[in-house]
């Protein structure tokens, strides 16, 4: 029989593994405003794709996030 202190995730995992999710969703969608906004000069339109862009990241964050933050057992 197994502890349950070895199924768990130290805070320090959780942590990283939380921040390195974060960081998938986040600049993807920051990247994408900041390049339009240089380009096309129009702080506005530049803010909604990056909005679009980044509610699309966000989607696939739950599928990432089940094959990330789920502990395997071995």
């Amino acid at each position: 029989m197994t502890s349950d202190k070895a199924d768990k995730f130290s805070m320090r995992e959780i942590v990283l593994r939380g921040s390195a999710l974060a960081a998938m969703v986040a600049v993807p969608s920051l990247s994408i405003f900041a390049v339009l906004w240089v380009l096309l000069d129009d702080l506005f339109v530049a803010a909604i794709i990056g909005g679009i862009v980044h509610f699309i990241a966000m989607g696939f964050s739950l599928k990432i996030s089940k094959k990330f933050l789920v502990k395997k057992n071995s």
